[in-house]
Order: C-alpha cells, then structure tokens, then sequence
C-alpha cells in the first residue's frame, strides 16, 4: 500500500481536535506531500515538523499541516507548543504499540492536518483532544477503518455534527 489515510474528530468546544492524515513511503505520493508541505509555505499557514521537543523528532517523521489560518501569536503558540507535542506523542506512542512498526518507521512519513480553533483557550485540552485524534487517525490509516461495508451501513443513520441543516 502506497498511501493509508486516517481521520479522527475528539473532543468539543473551541479545543476540538479534527486530525486527517496521511501515512505512507518516503518515495511515494505521501512523501512527496510531505515535502512540499515543508517546502511551500506560507502566511498563516506555518507547517512544522511534530517533535518530542526540540531536537527530538519522531519516527516515522511527520510534518503537521495547519487546517485554518493561523491569525495571530497565540494560536501559533497552540500549534508550536500542545498540539505540536500531542501529535508528535501520538505517533511515537504509535509506535511503541505496534501500531506502525518500528522497521518501518524510518521508511515512512505522515503528513497530518491539525485543526486550531482561533477562540480556543485550554492548552490542556488542544494537547489531549489532539493526542487522541492523531492516535485514533493513526490506528484507522494503518487498520483501513471504517472499512468500505461500515462506511455504507453507517451512510443512512450517520449525523455529522456540524452539518448544519
């Protein structure tokens, strides 16, 4: 499989995490968005790589992707800082748990889009709501969930919560 893709919404309030994400080989179409989303930024859109903390970057190596632009010094702070860690300790715990291998890590990269509410407040919650969806994504990217049959059983009874009608 070249490219898995996972998705994952956690929480509620402004410090609601949605995390879509990518995962796949360093030489194939996910690794080339993983390169462009480093190369190619701009105003408002500051992608980063997900770090432990600094000069300790996970495996596989994941550049997170802002969802929204980012508007002023505290939403950035709320990426660069909770989100940044609770993505990066998602994928290392990911990991540890088998979820993706660890002789994989080193040949494949994620590309994770992180969603920042601008009125959010609670730096504890954007790190816990993030963590639990960037490792909830993972876990579906890597088990193909839903799978193409829960997908069409849940279709009718499915109610997104912000559809708005």
């Amino acid at each position: 499989m070249s490219m898995f893709v996972g998705e994952s919404l956690v929480g509620d309030g402004n410090e609601i995490a949605h995390i879509d994400l990518l995962i796949g080989s360093k030489d194939g179409p996910v690794g080339t968005a993983f390169a462009n989303a480093l190369a190619r930024q701009s105003e408002g859109h500051s992608n980063l790589l997900a770090v432990l903390e600094p000069n300790l970057a996970v495996k596989p190596a994941t550049v997170m992707i802002t969802k929204v632009t980012i508007k002023g010094m505290k939403q950035a702070f709320q990426m660069f800082g909770p989100a940044q860690v609770a993505v990066a300790e998602a994928v290392a715990d990911a990991v540890k748990e088998g979820v993706i291998s660890a002789d994989q890590a080193e040949d494949l990269v994620i590309v994770c889009g992180v969603f920042i509410h601008p009125a959010a407040e609670d730096d504890a919650k954007i790190h816990q709501y993030n963590y639990e969806a960037t490792l909830e994504a993972i876990k579906n990217a890597m088990s193909g969930t839903p799978s193409a049959q829960a997908m069409l059983d849940g279709r009718d009874s499915a109610a997104h919560p912000f559809k708005g009608c």
